[in-house]
């Protein structure tokens, strides 16, 4: 396993360290974010990290919106280390470390909401609708099953959170927030990436459950931004394992959540910061299983993945 990244420290001005990318300002209208390999699990961050992890995020993104080119704008400009250092020269002597996991992006003025589309009952949208029969506070059609899919997906916004859990809100709340314009449009640019990421995903045999975007302002237009379409943004099941009325497998950190779900259960872990020490081999399930999602999404092994 090739060593993690935990934490950058390039010569830029640090705009935020979320739990996993680092975001650094490049001039008034340019960022750099870095993907870095940590990863948090029921809203705490690891001490470990995970090998490619990042790598993955960002270079499956990049594969996406080179998918959706002539849909919709978007925010990144490069995702390439040389074309990056050529535009920051300051990066040169930190070019080994931007391969793979960075991207040079467009600044713009970010929505404060994720836009969530659902195209099945999973994650926080099914614990709602088991104890209430509602998303967000609105009803939902009686006997549904955990994992049912929704015909057509929902649009169902968050609030965004730096830390804990995103809060669901209504898209009306969003028109309240934001506009009503402004919401409907963020509603359907969202409907079409997820339309055509399920779709292409479908062909390689991965369903999409739901997936979450962000996107933001510049010069009077709407750019998707952030990641696309990973497995830390988005729910991904085997399509050859489906079954209605149960949880699904997934391509993401579920070997993480699991160990932590039966270190929980032995009572050996309270559910808060600070974490238990992860086991190798968990963090090595886990690494795998993102690598497994790039090899099935973009049909190639990640460039990285050997090195």
């Amino acid at each position: 396993m090739t060593e993690a990244l935990r934490r950058t420290e390039l010569p830029l001005p640090v705009i935020r360290r979320g739990k996993v990318r680092d975001v650094y300002a490049v001039g008034d209208d340019r960022v750099l974010l870095v993907a870095t390999d940590r990863v948090s699990a029921f809203d705490v961050v690891m001490h470990e990290a995970i090998p490619h992890k990042g790598a993955v995020l960002t270079q499956l993104t990049a594969w996406w919106l080179g998918q959706l080119d002539g849909r919709l704008a978007h925010h990144l400009l490069s995702a390439d280390a040389d074309a990056i250092v050529r535009e920051v020269p300051e990066l040169a002597p930190h070019r080994a470390l931007l391969a793979g996991r960075a991207m040079l992006c467009v600044r713009t003025d970010v929505f404060p909401v994720e836009c969530v589309v659902r195209g099945y009952l999973s994650g926080s949208a099914w614990k709602e609708y088991a104890a209430a029969g509602t998303l967000a506070g609105e009803p939902l059609p009686a006997g549904l099953r955990e994992s049912d899919r929704f015909d057509p997906p929902r649009f169902s916004p968050a609030t965004k959170a730096e830390e804990g859990h995103d809060e669901n809100i209504t898209p009306a709340q969003v028109a309240a927030l934001l506009g009503a314009e402004t919401a409907a449009e963020l509603e359907r640019l969202a409907r079409i990436v997820y339309g055509a990421g399920r779709d292409l995903a479908a062909e390689r045999g991965i369903i999409i459950a739901d997936t979450k975007f962000e996107f933001g302002a510049r010069d009077g237009r709407i750019l998707l931004i952030d990641e696309v379409l990973t497995p830390d943004s988005s729910r991904f099941w085997p399509a050859d394992g489906y079954e209605p009325g149960r949880s699904q497998p997934s391509f993401d950190k579920q070997p993480l959540r699991d160990w932590l779900d039966a270190e929980r259960r032995a009572g050996r872990w309270n559910g808060e910061a600070p974490p238990p020490t992860l086991p190798p081999e968990v963090v090595q399930a886990t690494s795998l299983r993102y690598l497994e999602a790039y090899r099935r999404l973009t049909g190639s092994a990640l460039a990285v993945a050997s090195t």
